[in-house]
């Protein structure tokens, strides 16, 4: 086979625009690739099983570097209102946001990956995953979804404006009260992850704590999904 005819057909399915790129993904230099299209000699069966060895290997490395990638962690709650007032949403992303902020919720909004909740002493509450919609949109619909689990007693205390009694005179029974995340949560992380290891990472930190987030089920890993 003619090098320029196979590297051609590498360039295409690779999806590459450069020489630099090409070279990355073969894990070869770009002079290597300069030499094959300069001689277009025909290429021996060991420079082929060589370059699909570096390619290989290539994939491996970029696969560890890029599998999963840090893009906050423990960034503090800060519960405010949606635009519309008919919910909660992590932190403060408008106009008037910081630009860390803004920041942050753009990097959300353009990644999928694992998100976990802490309560005040920094310990996780709640794992979960962004793999249909993006990590921030993911991130505030957990923040407000109920669960059963979440259920505690609380006695319920007046919100409007009326005299205070103390409990000996009127006593406040605790009943079962829905409780959400966002009355729960006091900071949150969030991971890039490719979309083919977002489930398994998932089922990993849910069992692998399962005693201690609110996660009631036990997400399986890929082999056994089969």
């Amino acid at each position: 086979m003619k090098a320029k005819e196979l590297l051609g057909a590498l360039r295409k399915r690779l999806g590459t625009q450069s020489q630099t790129e090409l070279a990355a993904a073969l894990g070869v230099t770009v002079q290597t690739i300069i030499n094959w299209n300069r001689g277009n000699s025909q290429l021996k069966a060991t420079s082929v099983a060589n370059a699909i060895l570096k390619s290989r290997d290539a994939a491996i490395e970029s696969a560890q570097y890029e599998t999963i990638q840090p893009l906050v962690e423990f960034y503090r709650i800060s519960k405010i209102p949606t635009s519309r007032g008919a919910g909660w949403q992590v932190f403060d992303s408008g106009k008037s946001s910081s630009l860390y902020a803004r920041g942050l919720k753009f990097a959300l909004d353009n990644s999928h990956g694992i998100y976990i909740f802490y309560d005040t002493r920094g310990k996780a509450l709640y794992v979960g995953k962004a793999k249909e919609q993006s990590l921030w949109k993911e991130i505030n619909s957990a923040f407000v979804r109920p669960r059963e689990v979440q259920k505690i007693l609380l006695p319920e205390h007046p919100s409007r404006n009326q005299e205070f009694k103390p409990g000996y005179e009127k006593l406040r029974q605790p009943k079962s009260t829905q409780l959400e995340l966002c009355n729960l949560a006091a900071y949150f992380s969030a991971y890039q992850v490719v979309d083919g290891m977002i489930d398994d990472l998932e089922a990993l930190m849910v069992r692998g704590f399962a005693n201690d987030v609110l996660n009631t089920k036990m997400e399986t890993f890929a082999h056994s999904r089969k």
